[in-house]
This record gives C-alpha cells, sequence and structure tokens, in this order.
C-alpha cells in the first residue's frame, strides 16, 4: 500500500506568527552582519600578508642594493643609497597622504553642500511647511521669515569669510605693527 507522505511545511510559506516576522528579520540582519564581518577579517588578513610579503621583498632588495653599491664603491655610498631609497619612499608615501586627506576634505565639503536643496525637494518637508504656513498664518509668518532671512544672511556671510580667510590672524588694527 502506498502511503502519501505529507511535506513538512516550509517556514517561508506559511504565515508568520505575530512578532515572529520581526525575529526572522532580524536574524536576517544577523546573518548579514556576520557575512560581512567574516569578510572583512579574509580581506585584512589577506592584507596583512600582503604587506608582510612586501617587506619581507623590499628588505632582500635592499640587502642586494647594499652589497652591490658595496662591492662597487665604498661602505658610505652603499648607506647613502638605501637612505636614499627610505628617503624617496617616504617623500612620495606623505605626498599620497596629503593628497587623500585633500581628497577626503573636499569630499566632506561636497556632501555638506547639497543637504538643504535635498530637504527642500523632499515633499514630505514641502508638506510640513504648508500646514505651518496654514496653522500660524501668512500675516504672523513674514515678520518671522523676515527675521529668519536676517539671520540666514549673517551665517552665510560669516561663513564665507571663515572659508575665504582666517579671521583671527588678519590686520584689525589692534595687533602692534612692527
Amino acid at each position: 500500500m502506498h502511503r502519501a507522505r505529507r511535506a513538512a511545511p516550509s517556514r517561508l510559506r506559511e504565515k508568520p506568527a505575530q512578532g515572529e516576522g520581526r525575529v526572522f528579520m532580524i536574524q536576517q540582519y544577523i546573518d548579514d552582519l556576520k557575512g560581512r564581518a567574516g569578510s572583512a577579517v579574509r580581506m585584512t588578513s589577506l592584507a596583512v600578508v600582503i604587506a608582510a610579503l612586501l617587506f619581507i621583498g623590499l628588505a632582500f632588495l635592499c640587502a642586494a642594493l647594499f652589497v652591490y653599491v658595496l662591492q662597487t664603491y665604498d661602505v658610505i655610498y652603499a648607506c647613502l643609497a638605501i637612505a636614499a631609497v627610505f628617503i624617496v619612499a617616504a617623500v612620495i608615501a606623505a605626498g599620497l597622504l596629503a593628497y587623500q586627506k585633500h581628497k577626503a576634505e573636499e569630499a566632506a565639503a561636497a556632501a555638506a553642500r547639497p543637504t538643504m536643496a535635498s530637504a527642500l525637494a523632499d515633499p514630505v518637508v514641502v508638506a510640513m511647511g504648508l500646514q505651518i504656513v496654514k496653522t500660524v498664518g501668512v500675516k504672523r509668518l513674514v515678520p518671522i521669515l523676515a527675521v529668519a532671512g536676517v539671520a540666514l544672511g549673517f551665517l552665510a556671510a560669516r561663513h564665507m569669510t571663515s572659508d575665504g580667510e582666517d579671521k583671527g590672524k588678519g590686520d584689525s588694527g589692534d595687533s602692534p605693527k612692527a
């Protein structure tokens, strides 16, 4: 006799019980976080191995350069050649650091600029503004907006002077002249 087997119900097909859907969603976030953390650990350990291998390779390269210059010239010139290699590498690394720092400052400034424009383009903000106008009334709102506009103008002028020049080190007239 052939018995029909009933398939076990899948958790994805069933309707979750009260609160169970939240637990499932949190579990997905936790699993995603674990996956990203594991990936980050693997990438970091790989970067450490690469850095160690580059260091060992650079050490042997410097040793070979030192021996070559030592055999060809003298001990002083060999030491100077190795020092020159490291100084050039340090200058290149400092230039790259300055470039990355400059790019990060530009990106932070660019990210700060469009915040107000995007906020004013948001329909929720516009609807809230219209609701405020409706609640307060146009006659009462005009003086408030005038004062806010003047304050915003002062803030913008102050921001422009702090970007363009250093306010504390200018010729203010109260410092003695040499």
